[in-house]
């Protein structure tokens, strides 16, 4: 087969912060199709879950991937040899995730549909995106996490865990060869004593809940809703099933931010900010299932927030009048 017929993906490398930057060795993503696939160039960037950067289109299916790296923040080099789970694999690529309406699309939406590899939103006619991205995230203690990222949804595949790797005398040969600072100058700057996966893990525990949008304004519509979660997931939510948000485990929300109108011109966009340590506590508290309640004021001056009847905290809510178009828009 050859390899313009193959599917394409893009690869990013990321870190929680630049002082947790890590640099690589060797690296290689083992793809279905035996082509060879790799990481960018260079470091890791950007924050958990995303490297904000673009890197050449890779072939194939990714299905495994086996990389060496340096941690200088541990003076450590690591070797990661994972498996990704086939099956899991295979059924997501053949999902491609609404991302919002498309002017031209007059079908229901759903959150996801079967079409395959290479659906791409952007045309007027598609609003759905098949897989696009396969996004590492590297943690403290050789604590890797993979995503996969369907353009706007993101998706956690999994942690996996690099082994610390004991000699490595001709590692650092390879590394530092080509650098302007030595081991023990790398080491001097960037060691990190207290560096611990411990925040990291923690953002993937995940309660049984779902966002619930109300208001006592009997001509509210509800048109999207956008979630990023601290375990670097995304999640996008339309019409119809905003109106019918189903319970699963998701992780504690980063920031939210939805749409709705109660009339012409009277639409609106509001956005909430949240502290992964407060929302935690109050998920942790309710011990089940919960409704994460998003009132708005009859007059569109606001909204609270709740789980399960009690006050949410937050850090920031706004509230932005917007002009979006939507197909179940007040003419």
């Amino acid at each position: 087969m050859k390899e313009k017929e193959i599917p394409q993906f893009q690869v990013e490398i990321c870190a929680p912060a630049n002082p947790y930057r890590i640099e690589f060795v060797d690296d290689k993503i083992i793809t279905l199709e035996g082509i060879p696939a790799s990481l960018p160039y260079g470091g890791t960037s950007g924050e958990w879950g995303t490297s904000g950067k673009g890197w050449t289109e890779q072939h194939g299916t990714p299905i495994g991937a086996d990389i060496t790296y340096y941690a200088g923040y541990e003076d450590t080099f690591y070797h990661l040899k994972a498996d990704f789970p086939e099956d899991k694999i295979k059924d997501y690529m053949e999902r491609a995730y609404a991302q919002s309406e498309a002017p031209l699309y007059t079908e229901e939406l759903q959150e996801y549909k079967n079409l395959g590899r290479n659906e791409t939103f952007g045309s007027a006619q598609n609003p759905y995106n098949s897989f696009s991205t396969l996004v590492f995230g590297f943690a403290p203690k050789g604590m890797v996490v993979v995503w996969l990222r369907f353009r706007a949804v993101q998706i956690e595949l999994g942690r996996f865990q690099a082994d610390a790797v004991k000699n490595d005398k001709e590692l650092e040969k390879k590394l530092f060869a080509k650098w302007s600072m030595t081991r023990e100058e790398v080491k001097k700057r960037d060691f990190n004593p207290d560096a611990s996966p411990v925040t990291w893990d923690n953002y993937r525990t995940k309660y049984s809940w779902k966002p619930l949008i109300t208001s006592q304004n009997k001509g509210l519509r509800l048109f999207d809703m956008n979630l990023d979660f601290y375990n670097g997931e995304t999640e996008v939510m339309l019409r119809p099933w905003i109106n019918n948000i189903q319970i699963k485990e998701r992780a504690i929300p980063k920031e939210l931010n939805f749409t709705w109108e109660t009339g012409k011109g009277q639409q609106y966009l509001g956005r909430a900010f949240f502290s992964w340590e407060k929302a935690n506590e109050a998920f942790r508290k309710t011990g089940s299932k919960g409704n994460l309640e998003l009132t708005i004021a009859p007059d569109n001056s606001g909204f609270q927030i709740s789980l399960n009847g009690e006050p949410f905290p937050a850090d920031s809510i706004r509230i932005f009048k917007t002009e979006k178009e939507f197909h179940d828009s007040y003419k």
